[in-house]
């Protein structure tokens, strides 16, 4: 890694609290992994126990969170450098980077050997492959080589559903891969219109983010695009096998919304966005965080109502 001496040097004396340790787990970012993984395993047309299935969404968190201890530990050097970033727990000086490695690569281990015995081997050999993509497809590689970053390394926040399908049914489906879809297509417009507003960091880091390597004018018309393929791709899933006449209605509304954000973002030019401090962006990036959530609820509703003949088709 780069660096590591200099990011070890900034480690303060003193003990480092739990805390510090989980904020290395990127607790904000599991709960997604387990929403969503669990939306998966619950959407299943195969029943699972309740202690299975809290055995499987544990160790697929755990899998995640050390997904996020082995990103902070290679991108401490960048971290140290980034507004958003240079309060977490290694650039901060609360843990040092070996602590961090050595937490990732055991809870990679216990996540995977412990799903697959609780499951099948097949989720557990799906959650591996899920941490080497996040870790080493897309931290060590994709992250600092590519303005494709966030479009490639997305599958690595997509695959939680899978996983949960997966660890409820042994096989694969259609309908896993949709939930995954939903999840990959998301990613970019949510990150690229974070970017707009946080250039800055991405240039001082030297991180090749879209809005870094082509323009803000670029990022816009691309945010478009993606968010036209999504809203097409979401609203269509309404007609698979998760979906249905709650999740129909919910994928509409938000899409229509998310156009329409889209649309707004890619009219504005830099002047305006100055002028306002990027407010249009802002608030398609608190759209965002609200827009897979809610997808994945309705995809969670239907699936719960199903067996009393209330969801699906």
């Amino acid at each position: 890694m780069t660096d590591a001496s200099i990011n070890a040097s900034t480690v303060q004396e003193g003990d480092a609290e739990f805390g510090d340790y989980f904020a290395l787990l990127k607790p904000r970012v599991m709960s997604l992994v387990v929403f969503t993984a669990l939306v998966g395993l619950l959407a299943a047309p195969v029943g699972v126990h309740p202690v299975i299935g809290f055995s499987a969404i544990l160790f697929i968190a755990i899998g995640g969170g050390a997904s996020g201890a082995l990103n902070m530990w290679w991108d401490a050097d960048i971290d140290q450098v980034m507004k958003r970033t240079k309060s977490r727990p290694i650039p901060a000086g609360k843990v040092e980077p070996g602590e961090a490695l050595s937490l990732g690569l055991a809870l990679s281990g216990l996540s995977v050997i412990m799903l697959a015995l609780a499951t099948n081997v097949f989720a557990g050999a799906f959650l591996a492959f899920t941490i080497f993509f996040y870790v080493v497809i897309y931290t060590m590689w994709l992250k600092r080589a590519t303005p494709q970053n966030i479009v490639i390394g997305g599958a690595a926040g997509a695959f939680p559903p899978v996983i949960g399908w997966i660890a409820a049914t042994g096989s694969m489906a259609v309908e896993p891969w949709l939930m995954f879809a939903l999840t990959f297509m998301w990613t970019p417009p949510h990150f690229w219109a974070l970017a707009l507003f946080m250039r800055s960091d991405y240039d001082d880091a030297g991180v090749p983010m879209l809005t870094v390597t082509h323009g803000r004018r670029s990022t816009r018309k691309h945010i478009l695009i993606y968010t036209v393929l999504l809203a097409l791709l979401a609203v269509g899933t309404a007609f698979s096998g998760v979906g249905g006449p709650i999740y129909l209605t919910v994928a509409v509304v938000l899409n229509a919304l998310f156009l329409q954000g889209a649309w707004k973002i890619s009219r504005r030019d830099e002047d305006d966005s100055e002028a306002d401090n990027f407010k249009v962006e802002r608030s398609f990036f608190k759209l965002s965080l609200l827009y897979l959530f809610l997808h994945f609820g309705a995809i969670l509703a239907e699936a719960v109502l199903k067996p009393y003949g209330l969801g699906g088709w």
